[in-house]
């Protein structure tokens, strides 16, 4: 009799730690999503903000048209890329690079450096952009834990089980253009 009361405490002990370990994988798995979303959020704050700082440059700086293409291309090729994937974060760092440029024809016009509109938008691009990495690190650190979950033993178990993978990371920092910063001071 105390042997079957044995058995049964080890069954309840392992089922309430699967249900305990398939939980703590929803968990995980929905915070690596939510902060997707807020990525996405300010990726697409970013993407409103391209073309107004790009028609108040053009106004002063209208002979610069291939600049201001390659960031129209940029952005759409950022825009269309979907999820946290290296073409993702290859299609942001090319827009990242095609910012830079802008910002550097508008160093050429002194009286643009000096428009209210322009610093505006330099403003709002510039915390944006801090948004958009503080969003990242998060994401990349809730991506992380799952992944940590589901590559470690016991837990790695439960993962194949229920189908639970590891998350892609979206690292932005894969070239040069990325690792420096959008220069937005004058």
């Amino acid at each position: 009799m105390t042997l079957i009361w044995i058995i049964l405490g080890v069954i309840v002990v392992i089922v309430l730690w699967v249900v305990f370990a398939f939980n703590g994988f929803v968990s995980l798995r929905n915070r690596a999503k939510e902060a997707w979303a807020d990525i996405e959020v300010q990726l697409k704050r970013r993407y409103d903000l391209i073309p107004n700082l790009v028609n108040t440059v053009k106004g002063y700086a209208s002979h610069e048209s291939s600049a201001f293409e390659n960031v129209t291309k940029a952005r759409s090729m950022a825009m269309g890329a979907q999820g946290p994937t290296g073409e993702h974060a290859q299609a942001e760092n090319m827009l990242t690079g095609a910012l830079k440029s802008v910002f550097a024809i508008a160093e050429a016009y002194p009286e643009l450096k000096a428009n209210q509109n322009f610093l505006a938008l330099q403003n709002e691009l510039s915390d944006t952009e801090n948004k958009i990495q503080a969003a990242r690190r998060f994401y990349n650190g809730n991506v992380r834990d799952l992944n940590i979950k589901a590559e470690s033993f016991p837990s790695n178990v439960i993962a194949g089980m229920f189908n639970f993978t590891k998350m892609e990371f979206f690292d932005l920092a894969d070239n040069d253009a990325a690792q420096n910063p959008v220069e937005v001071k004058f």
